[in-house]
């Protein structure tokens, strides 16, 4: 079996180590290792993706991951990567979404027979009494070197509050609380939180006389320097209620030839040398890996019978043939009988479907010949859509060359 430490090398998962060696000598045997989510959001996105494919990665090999909610965590906010404070949640907010980030975990890790863990760091961290903590925890921390920190240096400039400055002691008692209850030995996340994770393996020498050990991944942009996992929409979820599988599997396919292989061996379990092979097409080939690229980030996401959904639905609307229905996968909208009865100009009807921000951004995109219905080029941002546009009971909107929502009409009750 490959060392998980050269598959994540080759792979192009590790920014930093704090002892490569020593880890290598650790994964001989079965390594317990965590990556903490903060459960700010309801959903997990595509730039959650490479620490859950790292922890997956971790499964294959015969270790054991465990999910760490940061439901204790998450009620400071970490100050890691960001220019101005968290709004501050709710407990009640917080729990609620740990519990669907579970459902969400489940499709990445398998969770029986304790072959995964997922603890939410809550249960340990909101019972703490505050000055026993900073006698027996916080005297192992210097100020000054956690103001050295590339999180706290950045935060500093616009203003650090107290609460965010004890995150560090926070997550370093995570990482020795988990060594002293599961044996964790190994922290994984991103390279912002390199100060916080050295923190803990200090913390646990001092603390137990252990040797434990970190690894961070590096930031992913694409080749035109965006941060992964934005759209004009906005971001990529995992959860189907909010980014459906179609549309997850066009992020994939619709990525800059350039980054092709990099995300191959990034988000999908295929062999690299399969993955050194479709990074190699070029041209009008490049379709093919684009499509693999596709199908495989959306199989591990939202199952195989999606991802072939997905996949069909995409074949059929970028076909060169006349289109003769729409697939029931793309995205839909409802809108009401009256006002599509009265009529619509083209420009508005695409705002409120989605596919602009705005109605001026309508106005462009169909002045510039890049808005459709029903596959023919809209004469004028203010033409009328009306019940004559009809096709059964939806009409198919195209904006540029990728994207399509199907409206289907409201009929009154």
């Amino acid at each position: 079996m490959q060392d998980i430490i050269d598959i994540f090398e080759e792979r192009g998962f590790i920014e930093q180590i704090t002892d490569r060696e020593g880890l290598k000598r650790l994964a001989e045997g079965t390594i317990t290792c965590y990556i903490g989510f903060d459960p700010t959001a309801k959903s997990l996105h595509v730039g959650n993706l490479i620490p859950i494919m790292a922890l997956s990665h971790m499964q294959r090999q015969g270790h054991r991951p465990i999910v760490v909610m940061g439901g204790g965590t998450a009620l400071v906010g970490d100050p890691s990567g960001k220019t101005e404070a968290r709004p501050i949640m709710s407990r009640e907010e917080i729990e609620e979404n740990a519990e669907r980030l579970k459902v969400q975990f489940s499709k990445f890790l398998d969770f029986s027979e304790g072959r995964a863990i997922m603890v939410n760091n809550a249960d340990w961290l909101v019972e703490l009494k505050y000055i026993d903590f900073l006698r027996e925890i916080g005297r192992h921390f210097s100020v000054n070197r956690m103001l050295s920190a590339e999180s706290y240096k950045i935060r500093l400039k616009a203003g650090l509050s107290f609460i965010e400055f004890n995150y560090m002691l926070l997550q370093a008692y995570d990482f020795w609380y988990l060594f002293k209850h599961y044996n964790c030995r190994l922290q994984m996340g991103g390279n912002d939180q390199w100060g916080n994770i050295v923190a803990g393996i200090e913390l646990t020498r001092r603390l137990e006389g252990e040797t434990i050990y970190g690894l961070t991944f590096p930031l992913i942009t694409t080749s035109s320097g965006m941060k992964m996992g934005k759209t004009h929409k906005g971001a990529v979820w995992l959860e189907p209620e909010l980014t459906s599988p179609y549309e997850y599997y066009q992020y994939w396919i619709n990525q800059d030839d350039r980054d092709v292989e990099r995300f191959l061996a990034l988000f999908t379990f295929l062999p690299m040398d399969e993955v050194r092979r479709l990074g190699a097409l070029k041209d009008e080939a490049i379709r093919e890996a684009k499509e693999i690229l596709a199908y495989e980030a959306t199989k591990i996401c939202h199952g195989e019978e999606e991802a072939k959904k997905a996949r069909e639905a995409s074949k059929i609307l970028f076909s060169k043939s006349p289109l003769k229905e729409a697939p029931d996968t793309i995205p839909t909208i409802l809108f009401p009988y009256r006002e599509i009865e009265d009529g619509i100009p083209a420009y508005i009807l695409f705002h409120r479907a989605g596919l602009c921000s705005s109605r001026s951004e309508a106005r462009r995109l169909i002045g510039q010949g890049g808005g459709y219905i029903n596959n023919k080029g809209i004469e004028s941002f203010d033409q009328i859509i009306d019940l004559g546009y009809l096709k059964d009971d939806y009409i198919l909107l195209k904006a540029g060359k990728k994207r399509f929502v199907k409206v289907k009409i409201k009929r009154d009750t």
